[in-house]
């Protein structure tokens, strides 16, 4: 931070600024066109010093043992795979509907949402609240669907529906995919937190890493969604501190926040142009809708929460638990960014010059600002949002291989196969760990740019596969095989032509699976079977 002080002489506009030591001196120069001084500035830059201490470690070290704790005490329910990856269907709506906020709500979302926000306005805003588009499509088409089949993983339907090539391929896909998310989401918040509190990369990653993997080896789907709840209930309560104390250094208060962002545009909602190359308003609701399809119709992170609740109801309620949470939360969450831009506005020294990486600016007003104890609460809460998406990545994932693809090599018994799947999670996750690592060493201008662009590939065709099959009769294996093949070379080409905004590689993908599905399934003759009792048609016909 630099020790400011008033000149009591006019500054030269154009000299040099010479270093001894830690002391800088500004030289003479002009004060005005052809007008020179002969005065000597001189300054120090004085860093800013503040290191965690006891208390704020306490809070950290108490926040990572409450969660060990809980794994420790879910492992001793675990008994067979249903238990491991259901939770024995006896986990309350409540809870499953804030794990699956919590899942959602990566650490990236955390800090991104408030540095969009901070560096620009709310137009990105409806990314997260279109949820409220699809919500009905969940609750009464993809909800009732995969507990009427009763499935583990979503891609045992696809093997039903089609065969098991095609369950196998998108079940494999699926597990990279979450390795690489891993990597990501421990990755970037450490680059924040390392920014910020001095803490080394490796450090936060290990932290992170290998505290989820403990608990969510130990005690499976259960202490996923319960450390979730709880994660979640940090996140919120951190933002709600932030905005209440920031808005106490800012003249005015709310009022103040509210007047000064209102005519700096902070609230803009994007462009009405419709223009799928840009973020304009209605390429976010388009993308939206097509994401959130895909994520809460298909994603197994998600589907195999909807088989945790002992009813086909409460898992409703859950869903619409995470609705009714993500409305408020991307409100809050947006607001965050925008008070601490005005925070900054009026307290310009606080921010520090280090500060080039847009998503440290929340970190850094609570490593910075915020009082003992507080400070270590909300570093623990960036590192529950990362760790929440992190153990769902590692026990979906672990899931997806134990049902999709070992049991298709080795047959055991239920509970041989429990055994497995601990393994399974510890091999999954340290796998995470290490891409997180090997991301450490590398260049990652637009590593999160590269992550949105295999969405786009992975996401987009597996939701237009899985709508082929749910809602036509004529789709077909070899079809469906043509759709994905298909879909992935025109993402390929729009990817490379850049001809829509990146938000929107999803909606491409699963456009482009669905139809060259459908058209190939038309042209291409397949097997045929009694396939009415795998699409929504005669499921529904039953109620």
């Amino acid at each position: 931070m630099i020790k400011k002080e008033v000149a009591p002489y006019p500054i030269s506009v154009t000299t040099n600024i010479a270093q001894k030591g830690n002391t800088f001196y500004i030289g003479s120069g002009e004060i005005k066109p052809g007008i020179r001084t002969s005065h000597i500035l001189k300054g120090e830059i004085i860093p800013f010093e503040k290191k965690l201490g006891i208390v704020n470690t306490s809070v950290i070290f108490l926040y990572f043992a409450s969660l060990a704790w809980i794994g420790y005490y879910f492992s001793k329910k675990q008994k067979n795979t249903d238990d491991y990856f259901k939770g024995g269907g006896r986990l309350p709506w409540w809870a499953v509907g804030l794990s699956i906020f919590g899942t959602s709500l990566s650490a990236i979302t955390f800090m991104s949402i408030p540095a969009k926000a901070y560096s620009s306005d709310w137009s990105y805003m409806l990314v997260n609240a279109g949820i409220l588009m699809v919500v009905p499509l969940i609750l009464y088409l993809f909800i009732p669907f995969y507990r009427k089949l009763n499935v583990t993983t979503a891609y045992e339907y696809l093997e039903q529906r089609f065969n098991s090539l095609i369950r196998i391929l998108c079940s494999l896909a699926f597990i990279l995919f979450q390795v690489g998310r891993m990597g990501i989401v421990l990755f970037l918040p450490a680059i924040a937190l390392n920014v910020v509190t001095g803490f080394d990369i490796f450090l936060c990653i290990g932290l992170m890493g290998i505290l989820s993997l403990i608990y969510t080896m130990m005690g499976g789907i259960e202490a996923v969604v319960w450390t979730d709840a709880l994660q979640v209930v940090i996140l919120l309560g951190g933002a709600i501190l932030v905005v209440i104390m920031a808005a106490c250094y800012i003249p005015d208060g709310f009022s103040g926040i509210i007047r000064e962002a209102t005519v700096d545009n902070k609230f803009d909602l994007g462009s009405l142009n419709f223009d799928m190359r840009q973020s304009t308003l209605w390429t976010v609701l388009i993308a939206t809708f097509f994401t959130n399809l895909t994520t809460y119709g298909t994603d197994q992170t998600m589907v195999q929460r909807y088989m945790t609740t002992e009813t086909e109801k409460q898992a409703q309620k859950s869903v619409l638990t995470n609705a009714l949470l993500t409305i408020p939360a991307t409100l809050l969450f947006f607001f965050v960014g925008t008070v601490l831009y005005v925070y900054y506005k009026h307290n310009p020294a606080d921010l520090s010059l280090t500060i080039t990486d847009g998503d440290a600016i929340l970190p850094w007003y609570i490593y910075s600002q915020l009082p003992q104890g507080v400070t270590g609460l909300l570093i623990s809460g960036i590192f529950a949002a990362a760790m929440s998406t992190l153990s769902s990545s590692m026990n979906s994932a672990a899931t997806a291989y134990v049902v999709d693809i070992h049991s298709k090599i080795v047959k055991k018994e239920a509970k041989d196969n429990l055994h497995t799947a601990k393994i399974a999670t510890f091999f999954l996750g340290i796998a995470g760990i290490a891409f997180a690592y090997m991301m450490a060493t590398w260049e990652i201008k637009s590593l999160w740019d590269e992550f949105n662009k295999i969405l786009g590939l992975v996401l987009g065709s597996l939701g237009g596969l899985f709508l082929l099959g749910m809602i036509t009769r004529k789709a077909n294996a070899a079809g469906a095989l043509c759709g994905i093949i298909g879909s992935i070379f025109i993402q390929l080409i729009v990817i490379q032509q850049q001809s829509v905004h990146l938000l929107l590689y999803t909606t491409t993908g699963f456009a482009s699976c669905f139809i060259i599905g459908y058209i190939a399934s038309w042209i291409i003759p397949g097997k045929t079977k009694n396939i009415d009792h795998l699409t929504i048609y005669k499921i529904f016909s039953k109620k």
